[in-house]
């Protein structure tokens, strides 16, 4: 396993947060580990369905969101990854508080990724759960090239060894 320049580490998180998407849902990248994420999101009535309820497309959102960060340190320096798919199982009904999403990479190939992602209420209890899969494409802008293109800072190594 490669060592993660915590510095990098940091600044990518604080990048994320700042995706209007990710603000949009109220969620948050908590963790950023060797293949593991921690995302969140505090629900308000923007994120219910009709019947009062959370909907679907919250905890989809959050698993993708868990999913992808939770690859992201094992990929290669400066590698583009998409989602190719994600299957979400709805397994309990929320309607307020904080979901917490932890994703877990599965598997971290050359070309192909496989993640899972675990949503929880407040309680601690299971509400969803999903997998993706992603795929590395050569052509896709990668996370220093998106930096430069918001005109931030080059981010430091992503690695110290």
């Amino acid at each position: 396993m490669r060592r993660l320049n915590p510095e990098h580490v940091a600044r990518v998180v604080a990048l994320v947060n700042q995706g209007p998407y990710i603000q949009l849902l109220n969620m948050r990248v908590v963790e950023l580990g060797w293949g593991s994420s921690l995302v969140t999101a505090d629900l308000e009535r923007k994120h219910h369905n009709p019947f009062g309820g959370v909907h679907g497309g919250t905890c989809t959102s959050l698993i993708d969101t868990a999913a992808f960060w939770s690859a992201y340190c094992q990929m290669a320096e400066d590698q583009g990854f998409i989602t190719v798919d994600v299957n979400v199982n709805t397994l309990a009904a929320v309607k307020e508080g904080r979901l917490a999403a932890r994703g877990r990479c599965l598997k971290m190939g050359r070309t192909l990724c496989l993640t899972e992602a675990l949503v929880t209420d407040p309680e601690g209890r299971l509400v969803a759960h999903g997998t993706s899969k992603m795929v590395a494409v050569p052509e896709l802008m990668n996370i220093s090239q998106a930096v430069k293109a918001m005109g931030g800072q080059p981010l430091p190594p992503k690695f110290l060894d």
